[in-house]
């Protein structure tokens, strides 16, 4: 009964907190200055078809009313329609999602695989030359905008070496019978290459410091200590006994780094031109597509708050001993 009560306050904490981003946004793309319609309305338009644009829109109507219409076309699932496309923003938002979510759980996948083997065997090896120079290393890759980051990987293995694509998804004039075929072809994973490259190599410091952290606090408990005067091998001890200790934070760190890795692609998908929510994103804030732009933001901070609900339920169910009262 009290884990039915706890998942259904954070719920509603999840609806307040989407019911707020869902107003900002619909506050901000309408009070800024200008028509809303300017990448609709073509020069040649008369005053009354202007007129009649607004009104098919419904943004003749008080604000206060749109904002009702609007809160209403959410919970249906609408999001409007693109000014540039000319089509639903939910389907092409459909379309884009896969490719940014390919990056994202691609790029966390490798880093949190390196960063917990990195981390444990940094803690194992705690006091060492390598960890003097790992360290600050990893912070550094921290430090590094991810912008800059990808521009490095791009002047070096695309432009200098020539080894990989300098952007897009797929070659011009590339052809591919299904989507899942384009997904698995050579052509699509070399494009793949740098920018999930840029986004792990940006990501990995949080998963390896939170690791090493983790695996120096546990390695600190009796039972370490137990399987050490048991003779188990340094290894067999770190491994099986201090690892699986470690993982719980660094685990559940994983869910809230999709939604910090959706927000990333934003950048990352701009440099490489990657088809995406985030390059979208931008697209269509230059065009000045309210409706897509608003759409885009709204998907994001939908999945964003999403996986913080999920690392937060996760955790709980995890680890009894957390309370989320």
């Amino acid at each position: 009964m009290a884990l039915v009560q706890q998942i259904g306050g954070r719920l509603l904490q999840l609806v307040f907190v989407l019911w707020a981003v869902a107003t900002i946004l619909f506050l901000m793309f309408r009070l800024m200055p200008g028509n809303p319609l300017a990448a609709y309305i073509d020069v040649t338009f008369t005053e009354e078809q202007q007129l009649a644009l607004m009104a098919k829109f419904g943004l003749d109507r008080p604000l206060w009313e749109q904002y009702f219409i609007y809160l209403w076309n959410l919970l249906h699932g609408e999001l409007g329609d693109s000014f540039f496309y000319r089509q639903p923003v939910f389907d092409r938002l459909m379309v884009l999602l896969p490719n940014t979510l390919i990056l994202a759980f691609g790029s966390l996948i490798i880093a949190y695989a390196f960063g917990i083997i990195a981390g444990s065997y940094l803690a194992w090896k705690r006091g060492s030359v390598g960890e003097q120079v790992a360290i600050p290393l990893v912070l550094t890759t921290r430090a590094m905008p991810e912008f800059w980051l990808g521009m490095v990987l791009l002047a070096v293995f695309s432009f200098w070496l020539g080894w990989f694509p300098a952007g897009g998804m797929r070659s011009p004039g590339a052809e591919f019978d299904s989507v899942g075929a384009l997904y698995t072809s050579r052509d699509f994973l070399a494009h793949l290459v740098l920018p999930i490259a840029t986004l792990a190599i940006y990501s990995q410091g949080l998963p390896l410091l939170l690791m090493r952290s983790n695996m120096l606090d546990v390695m600190r408990e009796d039972f370490v200590t137990m399987a050490r005067i048991k003779g188990l091998s340094s290894f067999t001890v770190v491994v099986r006994h201090a690892a699986r200790n470690a993982l719980l934070p660094v685990m559940t760190s994983f869910a809230i780094g999709v939604g910090y890795q959706i927000q990333g692609n934003v950048v990352v998908e701009t440099v490489f031109s990657w088809p995406g929510i985030g390059r979208e994103l931008v697209n269509a804030v230059a065009a000045s597509d309210y409706p897509l732009a608003q759409g885009a933001f709204l998907l994001i901070a939908v999945v964003f708050v999403l996986m913080n609900f999920i690392a937060d339920m996760l955790y709980g169910l995890l680890d009894p001993r957390v309370s989320h009262a």
